[in-house]
């Protein structure tokens, strides 16, 4: 199980031909790393779902391949248009996930790669970033002007970016690790990173327009992709509100706002959260969680009742499907904004 989705398979995956599985959606969520929080979100793993149906029907129109097979309801494998209501299961290609060896925060992939062979999950996630927050790392590891901005130095305000960015990080190291091109290349195996890249690309054009015409703004978003006899697949889900960030008239319409509430009424857990990480890297130790000697706290009723409106009318609006009974955006918007 992943941290917020259980996985099954079916049919187990080999050198030379994919599985069958699939994704069971669950309302636990996740911030910082830390696995699944105290709470659940109601219908927050029917409106992740919902739209990782939505956009992959979406990317295999335009020519885009994915893993996708489509939503399960009542043991059926149906597309997203013929469900009689959200759906919580997602029909997938299963790919090879060899385990990835590691002693401390050394990572063997030379040794996921002989195990992978023609057909695997590459061990990466790749993101891309069409506006830069403040507050982003890539803040911190960049000036404007290696995006060519015309700009001295970072504002205190998000800037917008002509040519998205595409950057590469580790998808199964305990802490997620920034990658340069080189290495990033290295850990990708035989799929290449220009091929990567392009599909990536590809990607959030298409989630950017969708966005667009529900009047959404797409900040970033990341992709997995699987590689399989010599093509790559894009993975996992995209385009959701726990992968990508989206905004609703400059309010985050992602798993941001949970993330940054945290941050303002839980200071201290995410404190411990950011120090037993940096002690982590500092011993060489992977499981950073074991250093950390806080835990968070439940949420209130109100904020979890906030969340699952947004979750649910931001599927509504992206989709154009009236899957949820919720309210309209702008009002669970406005909720956001009060908390």
């Amino acid at each position: 199980m992943t941290s917020v989705k259980e996985f099954r398979i079916d049919d187990e995956a080999t050198d030379e031909e994919l599985g069958d599985g699939a994704f069971v959606f669950t309302d636990a969520y996740s911030v910082f790393d830390w696995g699944q929080m105290p709470d659940r979100i109601p219908d927050k793993g029917a409106s992740l779902c919902t739209m990782g149906a939505f956009n992959f029907e979406l990317l295999e129109s335009e020519g885009v391949p994915t893993h996708y097979r489509g939503v399960v309801e009542n043991g059926d494998v149906v597309s997203l248009e013929d469900a009689s209501r959200p759906p919580w299961e997602m029909a997938i290609d299963l790919t090879q996930v060899p385990d990835l060896p590691n002693e401390g925060r050394e990572y063997d992939y030379d040794r996921y790669h002989a195990e992978a062979g023609e057909n695997y999950l590459v061990p990466l996630e790749i993101v891309f970033r069409n506006r830069v927050p403040v507050g982003s790392s890539l803040r911190d590891r960049t000036e404007p002007a290696d995006h060519g901005l015309d700009l001295d130095a970072w504002p205190d305000e998000a800037v917008d970016l002509e040519d998205p960015i595409v950057e590469f990080t580790t998808k199964y190291e305990e802490s997620d690790r920034q990658l340069d091109r080189a290495e990033a290349d290295e850990i990708a195996g035989a799929a290449a990173i220009d091929d990567l890249e392009s599909v990536a690309s590809e990607v959030n054009r298409i989630v950017t327009e969708q966005a667009e015409s529900a009047g959404l703004v797409h900040e970033d978003g990341k992709i997995e992709c699987c590689y399989c006899q010599g093509e790559i697949r894009v993975a996992d889900v995209v385009g959701t509100f726990d992968e990508n960030r989206f905004s609703y008239e400059g309010t985050q319409l992602s798993k941001e706002v949970l993330r940054q509430y945290h941050k303002r009424t839980q200071p201290e857990w995410v404190q411990a959260v950011e120090a037993a990480k940096a002690e982590a890297k500092r011993e060489d130790v992977a499981d950073w969680k074991s250093l950390c000697d806080a835990e968070p706290e439940p949420l209130e009723e109100r904020v979890v009742e906030t969340a699952r409106d947004l979750y649910c009318a931001g599927a509504n609006a992206y989709t154009g499907m009236e899957l949820f009974d919720a309210p309209p955006l702008s009002s669970a918007i406005g909720a956001v904004r009060r908390l």
